[in-house]
C-alpha cells in the first residue's frame, strides 16, 4: 500500500514557517501572502490532526511535536534539493543562482559581471536582490553575498572586503552645516538611517567619541530600508548619511556626495561570499566561486 504523505506544497510553507517562525516572514520568502501561509498550515495541521504551532499574543513558536517535525522535512527538502542539483540536466541548465543585496548588485556586482560571462558566455546568470533569507540548498541558489560581523560554521564562507563608514551629504547640503570656523553644526543636521544596517549612527558616534555632540538625538530623521535610497536621500540634499566605502565611492568621485571632515570608522562587519554545498562538483560555479573572491581582493587590495 503506497504511503500517504503531505502535498509537498504544504510541507515547503511549514519548513519556511517554522525556520523563520513567522507567517509574514515565510510569506516574503516564498513570495505569497500571509494568508495563503497561514491557510497552508491550518490544512496541514488538519491532514496530520496535530497542532504544529502555538499561536500567541507575543507571536509564533513551534509545539514540540511541531518542532520534531521540521527537523524531517528540513532534511527530506534539502535531500530533494540536494538529488535535483545532482542530475545532469539540471546541472547543465540552471545556472548559477546568487542571493546579493541590491546596492552591492548594482555597484560592485554588476559592473564586473561582463568579466565572468566573457569566460563563461553560456552560463545563464540569476541574480535576486530581495534580500529575504536564504535556506541552502533548499532555496536552489547557489551562492549567497552577506554582510556580517564573522562566518558561520555552515556551508562555506569567504570574506569578501569589509567598509568604511564616513558622513557623506550633497556638496550644497554641506555649505548649510559648516560654521565659520568650517566646523559640521550637528544642530543644522538631519540624519539619514538604514533601518537593515547593523551598524549605523549610534555605532559611529560611540567610535569617534566628541566628533558628535551627545545631546544629538539619533532616534531623529530620515528612515529608509535600503542603502541605495539613503544615498539618493543624500544627493537630494535631505540629510546626513553614512557613507558606506567602497559602495559609496562612485558618488564621491562622481561628486554628487561630499565627505564630511570627521572621522572615518573601520566597520566591524563585512561582505562574504556564502556557497552552497556541492560547488566543486560544477565547473562553473566553482569558476565564478574563484573569479568572484578574486575580484573582492583585488578591489580591496
Amino acid at each position: 500500500m503506497p504511503r500517504r504523505l503531505p502535498p509537498l506544497s504544504s510541507l515547503r510553507v511549514f519548513e519556511s514557517a517554522g525556520r523563520l517562525c513567522s507567517f509574514k516572514l515565510a510569506a516574503a520568502e516564498l513570495n505569497v501572502t500571509p494568508s495563503a501561509v497561514s491557510h497552508g498550515i491550518v490544512g496541514l495541521e488538519q491532514a496530520l490532526g496535530v497542532d504544529l504551532f502555538v499561536r500567541g499574543p507575543r507571536g509564533l513558536s513551534l509545539t514540540p511535536e511541531g518542532a520534531d517535525y521540521l527537523l524531517y522535512v528540513s532534511e527530506a527538502l534539502t535531500l530533494i534539493a540536494t538529488a535535483t542539483q545532482r542530475l545532469p540536466a539540471a546541472q547543465g541548465g540552471r545556472g548559477i543562482a546568487i542571493s546579493c543585496a541590491p546596492t552591492l548588485a548594482s555597484r560592485w556586482l554588476l559592473p564586473r559581471l561582463h568579466g565572468f560571462r566573457a569566460q563563461w558566455p553560456d552560463v545563464r546568470i540569476i541574480i535576486d536582490t530581495s534580500q529575504r533569507h536564504v535556506g541552502f540548498p533548499v532555496d536552489g541558489f547557489d551562492f549567497a553575498i552577506r554582510m556580517g560581523r564573522s562566518h558561520v560554521a555552515v556551508a562555506s564562507w569567504r570574506r569578501l572586503f569589509g567598509e568604511q563608514l564616513v558622513p557623506v551629504c550633497a556638496p550644497a547640503y554641506r555649505d548649510t552645516l559648516l560654521d565659520a570656523q568650517g566646523r559640521v553644526d550637528w544642530a543644522r543636521a538631519a540624519l539619514i538611517h538604514v533601518t537593515l544596517a547593523s551598524e549605523d549612527w549610534q555605532a559611529w558616534r560611540e567610535q569617534v567619541g566628541d566628533a558628535m555632540p551627545d545631546d544629538i538625538d539619533l532616534a531623529a530623521g530620515l528612515r529608509l530600508d535600503t542603502i541605495q535610497l539613503a544615498f539618493e536621500a543624500a544627493a537630494a540634499g535631505l540629510g546626513v548619511v553614512l557613507g558606506r566605502r567602497p559602495l559609496v565611492d562612485r558618488d564621491l568621485a562622481d561628486g554628487v556626495l561630499v565627505a564630511l571632515n570627521l572621522p572615518v570608522l573601520q566597520a566591524e562587519t563585512a561582505y562574504w561570499l556564502v556557497s552552497a554545498e556541492g560547488v566543486e562538483r560544477r565547473s562553473e560555479l566553482l569558476a565564478f566561486r574563484d573569479w568572484l573572491v578574486a575580484q573582492a581582493h583585488d578591489f580591496a587590495a
